[in-house]
């Protein structure tokens, strides 16, 4: 990517979502009388941009980012008109059919490009793993024209302030690897919405962005970061690659009450230990620091028979639980937790999260998964062994 700041996306009409036919379409009676398979999946045969209820979405681009044995490369998207748009740092479930494979993969991935409203195109920034089959797939093989399904945009790792609420608050980002992805999305909104005002910076703002990467090679985003770190807008990028390694000293540096500014923070777990360890004191988790991290470590999964050991993080909330081989709906319930539920028979799947990480079996079945960023009815799914619930 070239351009310093993205350009709103075009808004773009399309017959079925909204207006009049819209509301015909998603109609008690249309929807009785399309029954049992579903208004989407009559209008999906027509035109696979069409859509009622659902959410999917055309390939519009894919552009390499870096290459190397693990690539990472940009993917536009135009979505139907039933996308509500994403708040900078949200997140969004992907649904991939990979030729050869008879069942439809679903995975999490940030998005890239700043806030977007009904109907616009997005952008998600993708690493190739070699363990990954849908991210392997999307960055190696998937085509312009190729049609996808999504989730609405969903998370919390996000930007605060607004267009229409912006302050002068000092920011403070840090991010390792592929965690830069949301991040840039917020940065891309603040350039975009937040940051200035006819073209002149808010007097007194100020934004540090720390960023960690394996090599040059590996910068994501390194035109843009560069053009970024020239321009005058009051943001400090500062890159460390190969060696560097965060430090508390670097940070109280650069940003000498980091403490008490609103920072966000996303990465590997090394190094989301190492700045919460910096932030937090006392054995306090500090409320200035929003994180988000990926890939955690996890211990080896129960085996039949065995007595379920590990923990059971809720990343979003913060909090853990000893696994005890009850569902996870009823161990997030122990710690307060109020997750949506609704049959609590794995029947309406209005309990359904993502698990980041771990191994999981499912009650009903017996059926182990290991599968990273993958959806789980948690009312009808336990943990087995060590395991990290977006929650």
């Amino acid at each position: 990517m070239s351009a310093l700041i993205s350009e709103p996306a075009a808004r773009t009409t399309r017959p079925v979502g909204g207006g009049p036919v819209g509301l015909l379409l998603r109609s008690r009676l249309v929807t009785a009388l399309a029954s049992p398979h579903g208004v989407d999946s009559y209008l999906e045969r027509f035109n696979p941009m069409w859509a009622a209820h659902d959410v999917r979405a055309k390939i519009v681009s894919i552009e390499r980012e870096t290459d190397g044995a693990a690539p990472v490369a940009t993917i536009t998207l135009q979505p139907t008109s039933t996308w509500r748009g994403h708040r900078a740092g949200q997140h969004v479930l992907v649904g991939v059919e990979i030729p050869g494979i008879s069942k439809r993969f679903t995975r999490a991935f940030s998005i890239s490009s700043a806030a977007s409203g009904r109907g616009e195109q997005i952008t998600l920034t993708i690493r190739a793993h070699d363990e990954g089959q849908v991210s392997a797939y999307l960055v190696r093989e998937a085509q312009p024209g190729q049609i996808l399904h999504l989730s609405q945009a969903q998370g919390e790792f996000t930007l605060v302030e607004s267009p229409a609420t912006p302050t002068i608050s000092r920011l403070v980002f840090i991010t390792g690897g592929s965690g830069i992805t949301p991040a840039m999305s917020m940065i891309r909104t603040l350039l975009r919405d937040g940051y200035e005002r006819n073209g002149v910076a808010h007097a007194g703002r100020k934004v540090t962005f720390l960023h960690f990467a394996r090599s040059p090679e590996d910068q994501i985003f390194a035109t843009e970061l560069a053009a970024i770190a020239e321009a005058d807008n009051g943001i400090d990028v500062h890159l460390r690659h190969g060696d560097q390694v965060f430090s508390e000293f670097e940070l109280r540096r650069l940003v000498p009450d980091f403490k008490d500014t609103d920072s966000w923070l996303c990465g590997p777990p090394g190094l989301v230990e190492l700045v919460k360890a910096a932030y937090d004191g006392d054995g306090e988790a500090n409320p200035r620091l929003q994180m988000e991290f990926f890939k955690p470590s996890v211990a080896r999964a129960a085996q039949p028979g065995e007595e379920v050991e590990g923990d059971i993080a809720f990343t979003r909330s913060g909090k853990t639980v000893a696994a005890s081989g009850a569902s996870l709906l009823e161990q997030a319930e122990e710690l307060g937790l109020k997750p949506e539920f609704g049959c609590r028979m794995g029947i309406c799947f209005s309990c359904t999260r993502t698990k980041t990480a771990g191994t999981v079996r499912n009650i009903l079945t017996g059926e182990e998964s290991a599968l990273p960023d993958e959806e789980v009815r948690i009312c009808v799914t336990a943990a087995a062994g060590d395991c990290h619930i977006d929650l």
